[in-house]
């Protein structure tokens, strides 16, 4: 069973980086997942599927991966361009503003 060592996405609601920082190791399903037909929910047999550990560093994880003797692989994380205007935000609300500025 193969395990993915990535670090999470930030929420897309929120412009923070929290929950961010940590690094988790993640396993692979091992059998697909089935609708069950009372219910229309999804399930699976697989119990592996529902473990999540969350490690401070990539290094931790891969280390707990290979003493475990785990195959994996790391998903190195897209770093986002700064974004930093000339002024800043507080620049909108400037006195000394040359021009009219409205919305």
């Amino acid at each position: 069973m193969t395990a993915r060592i990535y670090q999470p996405a930030r929420n897309a609601m929120q412009s923070g980086q929290a929950k961010t920082k940590s690094w988790i190791l993640e396993f692979s399903p091992g059998s697909p997942r089935r609708i069950d037909p009372l219910m229309g929910w999804t399930s699976s047999s697989d119990m592996q599927a529902q473990v999540r550990i969350n490690f401070d560093t990539k290094d931790a994880a891969i280390a707990y991966a290979e003493t475990a003797g785990l195959e994996f692989s790391v998903v190195e994380p897209h770093k986002r361009k700064q974004l930093i205007r000339q002024g800043g935000y507080g620049e909108n609300f400037a006195t000394d503003r040359r021009v009219v500025w409205t919305h």
